[in-house]
């Protein structure tokens, strides 16, 4: 396949575009309607089934495409394992695992084609678009990256598992998160989340990964501000030394 740089711009923009509009939707005090914030009525799928069915199209597009490529650079190789490597764990492995709320059906879908979009976007660019000849990045600057996205990976795997860890199965109760990067920000998770990405755009050095950060962002940003408000109006012992989402700051 020929590298499409018309419907990679168009989509690289689209994912900018995409991410300004949540941030400036999340600013005004509207959270993502999943989760803690999901509404009491409307159809839902369990969380597990959810988890999986919008997570796995990032996970299976760019690996179609990868299957199909006769060949395939070093660059485009670290680049696309490291993004096949977080979609198989959240599709596989945080889905089945998950003791969360069930998420509301338009939640799904849209989670869902977003990842089959994005999932197309990434891989495509990465295996018909990138080249070895490239001199830029040089080959530490890629390791740095992949060092930083494998650091981003195991602090969002770890908060993932203290989160897990707070409930009883069967429970829906929010209880205060200890131990970990939770000492510093309510958002744990979603830094490392946040971490991962920029490692990733760090090695792949291209607009569609820096789109893709950018949405990451904008989405999980004021997510973890919602979730921080949450906890301090909730709990009356809560730590007032934690940040969000940036330690020390914000």
């Amino acid at each position: 396949m020929e590298c499409q740089d018309s419907l990679v711009s168009f989509l690289s923009w689209a994912l900018m575009f995409g991410g300004l509009v949540y941030l400036l939707q999340q600013v005004r005090q509207i959270p993502a309607q999943y989760g803690r914030y999901s509404p009491a009525e409307g159809p839902t799928f369990p969380a597990k089934l959810a988890w999986f069915l919008q997570e796995v199209p990032a996970f299976l597009v760019p690996l179609v495409l990868l299957l199909q490529s006769p060949e395939t650079g070093a660059r485009a190789s670290v680049s696309l394992f490291a993004f096949l490597l977080h979609y198989f764990h959240r599709s596989f492995i945080f889905a089945s695992l998950t003791q969360g709320r069930p998420v509301p059906v338009e939640i799904v879908l849209f989670a869902a084609l977003f990842c089959c979009l994005n999932g197309f976007l990434q891989g495509h660019h990465l295996l018909h678009c990138t080249s070895d000849e490239d001199t830029w990045p040089p080959r530490a600057h890629k390791a740095v990256g992949f060092l930083l996205f494998l650091v981003g990976m195991t602090i969002n795997i770890h908060s993932d598992h203290i989160l897990r860890n707070l409930r009883k199965p069967g429970e829906l109760v929010y209880r205060i998160p200890r131990g970990g990067i939770f000492e510093l920000v309510s958002g744990a998770n979603f830094l490392g989340e946040i971490v991962e990405w920029c490692g990733y755009t760090v090695v792949a050095w291209s607009f569609p990964a820096f789109a893709f950060t950018f949405f990451t962002v904008c989405s999980l940003g004021p997510r973890a501000y919602h979730h921080h408000r949450d906890y301090v109006q909730r709990f009356e012992d809560y730590p007032h030394s934690r940040a969000a989402i940036i330690p020390f700051l914000l």
